[in-house]
């Protein structure tokens, strides 16, 4: 039988189960086997390591000097796995390291509104979290979860669908004032729109024209590399931008932004998934409660 084959960690327990209670029909009963198979057991364990670990010539189990020093490693061992076990699943504990990356603008107006709640609710639990809208590697990152806009490609990872948004084009009104409303989609060749510096799986802003959804093509006179930092800039006056919905909502209630071309509005809407590594098999109780917590309270 090879190594391989061979449940060394099982043995152990059957051994320091018998010494302990003192006997091989003791151990049996614990681990529901009879007291032969405890002693065939017990027999091909000193076979395999060609020692004698227990004298049976008395009553009661009498270890060997080679077998107290079995024991000893073996209890020494046994707590070592018990206690990486522990670890690694946290039990039904929610405690541990969460590393979270999304967007900063999912970062800033959803996901940190809700920080306090989750941290008082898991004591135990602290929580890292890096905006970038570029798309990561989850295990070069070492992230826990990522948080992400838009259709999901076919891959290894699990999503969990967190909510969707509408899509609206915004201005300041100083930059309104300055340079008027556009007011069809051929209007929009004359204003700045602010655009991502990157490929999105739509490019452009799609408008409903005539029935039609046209996708205008996207800008190149202005790009960033995330939504806050478009919204930012459309906040300061430096163009149109097309923004999530729940990103703006209380700039359009202040009155700070204001909407252009709503009745072109496609009525698209973009959704977001909590993504993370596994097919199915346990989840570390820490990010199971992170995903739960996210699923009952993300309102986009």
């Amino acid at each position: 039988m090879s190594r391989q084959e061979i449940n060394r960690s099982g043995e152990m327990e059957v051994f320091v189960r018998a010494v302990e209670l003192g006997g091989f029909t003791a151990a049996a009963t614990a681990f529901r086997m009879t007291p032969s198979a405890v002693s065939k057991l017990v027999t091909r364990l000193e076979k395999r390591l060609g020692a004698r670990l227990i004298n049976r010539s008395t009553r009661r189990l009498q270890l060997t000097p080679e077998g107290c020093v079995f024991f000893e490693r073996s209890v020494a061992i046994l707590a070592d796995i018990t206690e990486a076990e522990r670890h690694a699943s946290a039990g039904e504990q929610v405690a541990g390291h969460i590393r979270i990356n999304t967007s900063g603008s999912f970062g800033n107006h959803a996901l940190a509104p809700l920080v306090p709640a989750f941290m008082a609710l898991h004591p135990n639990v602290s929580l890292e979290i890096f905006h970038t809208d570029r798309i990561v590697d989850l295990m070069e990152e070492r992230a826990d979860v990522a948080i992400r806009a838009g259709p999901l490609k076919s891959s290894s990872l699990t999503a969990r669908k967190l909510g969707a948004t509408r899509k609206v084009i915004v201005a300041s009104p100083n930059y309104l004032q300055r340079h008027g409303a556009p007011r069809s989609a051929a209007e929009l060749e004359k204003h700045c729109r602010i655009g991502f510096a990157y490929s999105r799986a739509i490019e452009g802003w799609p408008l409903r024209i005539d029935g039609e959804v046209v996708t205008i093509p996207a800008a190149r006179s202005l790009q960033v590399g995330d939504g806050e930092a478009m919204r930012h800039l459309a906040l300061d006056g430096a163009g149109l931008a097309r923004l999530s919905a729940f990103t703006v909502k209380s700039d359009i209630a202040s009155g700070r932004l204001l909407t252009v071309l709503e009745d072109l509005n496609p009525g698209d809407v973009e959704e977001f998934h909590a993504i993370y590594i596994g097919q199915g098999g346990p989840l570390p109780a820490r990010v199971r409660a992170l995903l739960e917590f996210l699923r009952e309270n993300v309102r986009l």
